[in-house]
């Protein structure tokens, strides 16, 4: 089973919570594990969180696309904004734990399998791309969606 989709979002908190809750329905849909539903969304909300609080300030939008297909979730969060700067990648550890900022990527390494996290070529942005394999819950059979 495949499914795919693409938000338009403007850049305002109050965005994120919409794309976490589409991502926790469409798995939940699917029959996709708990665990790993509660993971992506997380990194989701992080990576969401982001692209507002970083996205540049002559843009009003970010995008989320979410594709689940066979065995794998892709997830991609792209801004306009200034993007990352050549010269820094950002950090690949945890900040400390009572720290306020600088721990989103870190997280969203830590519950993804596989994390790109980019510029947008050509046009500039930020995008943070990040993948994980599925697990099904017991007994459930897939249904379409």
């Amino acid at each position: 089973m495949s499914i795919w989709w693409s938000l338009h979002l403007r850049r305002e908190a109050a965005s994120v919570p919409l794309a976490r809750r589409l991502l926790i329905d469409t798995m939940e849909s699917a029959g996709v594990d708990p665990d790993v539903s509660y993971d992506l969304s997380v990194a989701l909300s992080e990576a969401c969180a982001n692209a507002v609080e970083h996205g540049g300030e002559a843009s009003e939008a970010y995008s989320v696309t979410a594709y689940l297909d066979g065995e794998k979730c892709r997830i991609e969060v792209a801004d306009s904004g200034p993007g990352f700067p050549p010269d820094r990648r950002p950090a690949p550890v945890l900040a400390a734990h009572d720290a306020e900022h600088g721990r989103g990527l870190g997280l969203i390494r830590e519950l993804a399998d596989h994390v790109h996290i980019g510029n947008h070529p050509g046009r500039g942005g930020a995008v943070v791309a990040f993948d994980k394999m599925l697990k099904w819950r017991k007994g459930i059979p897939l249904v379409a969606v």
